[in-house]
């Protein structure tokens, strides 16, 4: 049953914390939120689920419209960042609750309890009170409850986010399986790019309340429409550096000119924005068509296995991401490099002219 949103808006006092979104979401399909906070994920999710009302606008399952009708006559499940369960109950029963509820048969309750503890790895903590559980097995039993229910729409408010680094992994790789297999909308929250990478599916990116583009997770992340999507789909954000195109070279403020080749020779002379990933940007020259540029460096932070140094260029700071730890010195000197086949082009209004060819190994390593 497809789910459609109608130019809903939502409005509080004054403000728009929706701005005329219309959205459509097949059943079968795993649909990622991506946005910062306050972009609007959660005020969308809970429109969706019958939380709250829409102030203008319709929202459609299957051609029903839904719009003012109570969540508790929808069949819709969903989770919290917060390890939501009932403290008095125990896992079985805490899972079992939305059947029960439902009036389900106790023999179907046992079967289905089991099986979505089984799949979730908790089925031998089903005695257990969520006291009794570590954080990630009470995040495990409300996605447990949520998952029992069957339901045609099932919501995830950024679920993992509590979690420590090597749990959120953990349960993200099992999520993804699980999912796979189910025919509900599925609607997942998260601020950051690399987990939706790592989910796949579709994604949505919004910004203060409003839809700023929807497609394949992939397609998204390699045809940002605008500066502003591609900044949000990239972690760290993309650096922009301004140029032109000028007698069939490109100029790229602070660097000798270079010659068209690849994607960048369907461009039309004149002025653009040419976006660089950070894991593009290098210090050390690979080939003889990387294109130069004079920084100088203003932070280095070492994090795990990678390192992020941050150089000025053009009154603009850069981040670049360096696989390894580096030692750097600050207000030092350095050359950055660039392969002209990876930049991104944009207008001087911000929207994207050309991108450069995919590739699914880079994409392979931004998400392991």
């Amino acid at each position: 049953m497809s789910m459609v949103l109608e130019n809903v808006t939502k409005l509080i006092g004054n403000e728009c914390h929706i701005n005329d979104i219309s959205l459509q979401l097949e059943p079968g399909t795993f649909n990622i939120f991506l946005g910062r906070t306050l972009s609007g994920k959660t005020t969308l999710m809970r429109l969706m689920a019958g939380l709250d009302k829409p102030t203008k606008g319709r929202i459609l399952m299957d051609g029903q419209d839904l719009t003012r009708v109570s969540v508790r006559k929808r069949d819709v499940a969903m989770v919290y960042q917060q390890f939501i369960n009932y403290p008095s109950m125990t896992v079985y029963k805490n899972i079992a609750s939305p059947l029960r509820l439902a009036k389900v048969s106790a023999a179907e309750i046992d079967r289905k309890v089991r099986e979505v503890a089984e799949m979730l790895h908790i089925e031998a903590l089903l005695n257990r009170l969520p006291v009794e559980l570590s954080g990630g097995q009470q995040q495990r039993t409300a996605i447990a409850r949520a998952l029992v229910k069957d339901a045609e729409l099932l919501l995830l408010d950024e679920p993992l986010v509590n979690l420590d680094y090597k749990l959120r992994e953990e349960l993200r790789v099992e999520m993804s399986e699980i999912f796979k297999r189910r025919k509900s909308i599925v609607v997942y929250a998260t601020t950051e790019p690399v987990e939706a990478l790592a989910l796949g599916g579709n994604t949505a990116v919004l910004h203060e309340g409003g839809l700023e583009q929807f497609g394949s997770t992939i397609e998204v992340y390699q045809h940002p429409q605008t500066t502003r999507i591609a900044q949000a789909f990239s972690d760290p954000a993309m650096n922009f550096v301004a140029g032109k195109i000028e007698a069939n070279n490109l100029h790229l403020n602070g660097t000798s000119p270079a010659p068209l080749q690849g994607h960048l020779s369907t461009l039309k002379p004149g002025n653009y924005q040419f976006g660089m990933r950070a894991n593009h940007l290098k210090l050390k020259r690979e080939s003889a068509a990387e294109i130069e540029f004079q920084t100088t460096i203003d932070l280095s932070e070492i994090s795990g296995s990678e390192t992020y140094l941050y150089v000025i260029h053009d009154d603009r700071i850069w981040v670049i991401q360096q696989q390894g730890v580096h030692l750097h010195q600050m207000g030092e000197q350095t050359k950055v490099y660039i392969d002209p086949a990876k930049l991104y082009i944009f207008d001087v209004n911000d929207h994207l002219v050309c991108a450069p060819s995919g590739d699914p190994s880079e994409l392979k390593q931004r998400v392991r």
